[in-house]
């Protein structure tokens, strides 16, 4: 196999195309720093964050396919992934999970005192997710923190001060995901709950399920609509709140007339329009506002 082909490779192993689902909200942070005092914002600040962002996620990802392999290997709707495919060795998926991590606490010592502190104790939770089934049916809310670290790291790395604005957007980005992942997690609802895994459909079933994930993504809502208000944001940033409220309603509801069929477009698509459409709706509104 060529370098290229290898490549091509680990970037499916780490699910690389989903990065669109925590990146929009990093960026968004990074836009709203801007608002409040914070560090000189240069191309090279960008490239760090960048790089922050990548290997954390690659490690994450990597190590998550290496602590699930077997898990993997015995559900019938992972058991093509790479690592019990014999697409990736083990041992690789896991030298890939150890050099990203290594590199993401490194690049992150160059954006400040804070980020070089708190970088290993988010590799931690990152990695930390990959066992939270094992033992905890919250395991989708630790997921939801991990993501939410992103937009939270950001900030710091812009050198901004902690701020309720930052705290609520990480309490938005978290109940998103922790809704949209108890959606995905419908799938496994059967096995989960055969191979002794927890989940909360599997604790709770799958109508309650669906209770939790609208509940959780009300709070999505609210929460981004406080992070405005807290920092003070104008029209553009409401359409934002409406667009994302709208499109995770549309999520619901195509999810309870089309049932599991519905589950990989609702995961990927209409998320990934949630994140992409509030990024685009922050950045218009920082430009109105600058002008």
């Amino acid at each position: 196999m060529t370098v290229l082909a290898r490549i091509r490779t680990y970037g499916s192993l780490v699910a690389f195309a989903h990065t669109v689902f925590a990146l929009p909200f990093a960026a968004s942070a990074v836009v709203l720093s801007l608002a409040v005092p914070h560090a000189p914002f240069g191309a090279w600040r960008v490239l760090a964050m960048l790089a922050c962002m990548v290997c954390a996620r690659t490690s994450a990802m990597a190590f998550n396919r290496w602590a699930d392999r077997d898990v993997d290997a015995k559900n019938p709707r992972t058991r093509a992934r790479h690592v019990p495919a014999g697409l990736v060795r083990p041992g690789e998926a896991l030298a890939l999970a150890v050099g990203s991590g290594l590199a993401f606490v490194a690049v992150a010592t160059t954006l400040g005192f804070w980020p070089g502190v708190c970088a290993p104790g988010v590799l931690f939770v990152l990695l930390g997710y990959s066992y939270a089934k094992r033992f905890t049916w919250a395991a989708h809310a630790w997921l939801g923190v991990a993501l939410a670290l992103a937009p939270g790291g950001a900030w710091l790395a812009m050198g901004a001060r902690p701020h309720a604005g930052i705290v609520t957007l990480m309490v938005a980005v978290a109940s998103w995901l922790l809704g949209f992942d108890i959606l995905y997690s419908l799938q496994d609802e059967g096995f989960d709950r055969d191979a002794g895994l927890r989940s909360i459909p599997a604790r709770f079933g799958g109508r309650r399920a669906l209770a939790i994930s609208a509940a959780s993504h009300v709070v999505t809502v609210a929460a981004l609509a406080a992070s405005g208000i807290a920092l003070h944001r104008g029209a553009a940033y409401a359409v934002a709140v409406a667009t994302a409220a709208v499109l995770l309603v549309y999520e619901h509801s195509l999810v309870r007339r089309r049932g599991l069929a519905a589950i990989d477009k609702a995961f990927f698509d209409v998320n990934a329009w949630v994140s992409v459409a509030f990024f685009v709706l922050v950045v218009v509104d920082e430009v109105v506002r600058r002008g």
